[in-house]
C-alpha cells in the first residue's frame, strides 16, 4: 500500500509516494516518524583523536572530501577555510560526480557555490545556502545519488591551503532510489565584461531604443538538455559602468522555445527587490540581496533567488538568462552559479576560465564612468 507524504520536494512533484520497493529521499523528515536511513558523515576530523581537524592542500591538488557508496543522499555540507593566498574562494574548485560519471555535474569554484562571487567573505543566509560569521560555508541542497557520490576540491593557486575543514553530512538507505529521483547541478558561469550593444549612452533611460524580444546576447546563467526543473541562482555584479546596473529582465526559454515563455521586468524584481534594492542589503529565506553597491563604476553587488515555491520544469531543454541593462546596452562583469535538478547523463559545462580570468577585475568598456574608474598604470 502506498502513503503520500506532502512534503516539499525538488525532484520530480509535490509529494512522494513511499514503497516497500523503492526509497524516497525527502527533504525534510517528518520528525514525528522514525527514520529508517543511516546517518553518516565525511569530515576532516582528526583520526588520531587529536586537534589537527583540518586538511592540506597543495598548489595543483586536490583533495577528495567525500567518497561514499549509494543509495544515499547527501543532505548537509559545511566548509571553512584558511589560507594566504588572495582571491583563494575563486581559485579552489569545488567538483561533485553522482554514480560514477566522468564529467561532474558540479563544477565551480568554491566561493561562488556559496553566493561569494566577488570572491570575498560576507555573511548571509538562505534556506539553501549561507556563510555564517565569519566564514562557515553552508550548504543545504538535498542531493541523492544512487550508486556513488564523489566530492573533490582542487588548489589551483599558487600557495598552500593550509588548512581545509569539512563536515559533510548523508544518509544510505536499504533501498534503492525511487524512479525518478532527479539529481543535483550547479554550474558556474561568468562574463567579464558582458559587452554592451552600445556605450554612448549617458543615462538609463537612452537605453530603451531597442528592443529584445529574443533573449539574443543575453548572460546565460545556464544550460541543459534532458529534464528537470531549474531551482535558483546566485549572482554577483562588479560594475564597469555608472548608474543602476539592473535594468535587465530575466527570460527562461523551454523546450527549444524561440521567445521566452518567462519574462520578466528587471533584475532587482526577478531577485525580488524593487527600486533599486533601495540601496540596502537584505537576506531572506528565498531570495536576497546580500551586498549592494553605490550606482557607480567599482561598485559591487551580490544577489540571489530559489524557486522552491514553484521550481521551472522543462521535458527537453532550458536556457535561463538574463539582460544586462535593457536590451543588453551595459557591459558589467556578471559571476554566477545556476542551481538545478535533472535525470543524467547532463549535456557538457563549459570550460572553466582560467584562474587569472575568473578574479574580478574592471574592464576598459567605455561608458558612463568608465574611464575614472579603471585603474592608472
Amino acid at each position: 500500500m502506498m502513503r503520500i507524504i506532502p512534503m516539499l520536494a525538488l525532484f520530480g512533484g509535490l509529494s512522494w509516494m513511499a514503497s516497500a520497493a523503492a526509497q524516497d529521499v525527502n527533504w525534510q523528515p517528518d520528525l514525528t516518524r522514525q527514520q529508517t536511513y543511516t546517518p553518516h558523515r565525511a569530515s576532516s576530523s582528526d583520526p588520531t583523536g587529536r586537534n589537527d581537524d583540518s586538511r592540506r592542500i597543495e598548489p595543483g591538488a586536490t583533495l577528495t572530501v567525500l567518497d561514499a557508496d549509494g543509495p544515499g543522499a547527501i543532505s548537509h555540507i559545511w566548509f571553512t577555510i584558511a589560507t594566504n593566498e588572495n582571491y583563494h574562494l575563486k581559485k579552489i574548485v569545488l567538483r561533485i560526480y553522482w554514480d560514477g560519471e566522468a564529467t561532474p555535474s558540479v563544477e565551480t569554484p568554491v566561493g561562488d557555490f556559496f553566493g561569494l562571487g566577488l570572491g570575498i567573505y560576507n555573511s548571509w543566509q538562505s534556506q539553501m545556502l549561507s556563510v555564517g560569521n565569519d566564514k562557515a560555508m553552508n550548504s543545504y541542497f538535498p542531493m541523492p545519488f544512487g550508486r556513488h557520490a564523489r566530492i573533490t576540491v582542487t588548489n589551483e593557486g599558487k600557495q598552500p591551503v593550509g588548512d581545509f575543514y569539512y563536515n559533510i553530512d548523508y544518509r544510505t538507505y536499504a533501498r534503492p532510489l525511487a524512479a525518478g529521483t532527479l539529481y543535483f547541478h550547479a554550474q558556474y558561469r561568468q562574463a567579464q565584461p558582458n559587452r554592451g550593444i552600445a556605450n554612448d549612452w549617458l543615462r538609463n533611460q537612452d537605453t530603451s531604443k531597442n528592443p529584445n524580444l529574443t533573449g539574443e546576447n543575453n548572460y546565460v546563467w545556464m544550460e541543459a538538455q534532458g529534464h528537470g526543473q531549474f531551482v535558483g541562482v546566485t549572482m554577483s555584479v562588479l560594475q564597469n559602468q555608472d548608474l543602476w546596473w539592473g535594468e535587465g529582465d530575466d527570460m527562461f526559454f523551454i523546450d527549444g522555445e524561440k521567445s521566452p515563455s518567462i519574462a520578466g521586468t528587471g533584475a532587482e524584481d526577478y531577485f525580488l527587490g524593487a527600486w533599486d534594492f533601495g540601496g540596502h542589503s537584505f537576506s531572506y529565506p528565498l531570495y536576497g540581496a546580500p551586498i549592494v553597491g553605490d550606482e557607480l563604476a567599482g561598485s559591487r553587488s551580490s544577489v540571489y533567488r530559489f524557486h522552491l515555491d514553484s521550481p521551472i520544469p522543462f521535458n527537453k531543454s532550458i536556457k535561463a538568462t538574463i539582460e544586462h541593462g535593457h536590451a543588453n546596452y551595459r557591459s558589467d562583469n556578471y559571476y554566477s552559479v545556476a542551481y538545478w535538478y535533472q535525470a543524467e547523463p547532463h549535456a557538457p559545462y563549459p570550460a572553466l576560465p582560467p584562474v587569472d580570468d575568473r578574479l574580478p577585475k574592471l574592464q576598459a568598456v567605455g561608458g558612463p564612468g568608465n574611464a575614472g574608474a579603471l585603474p592608472k598604470n
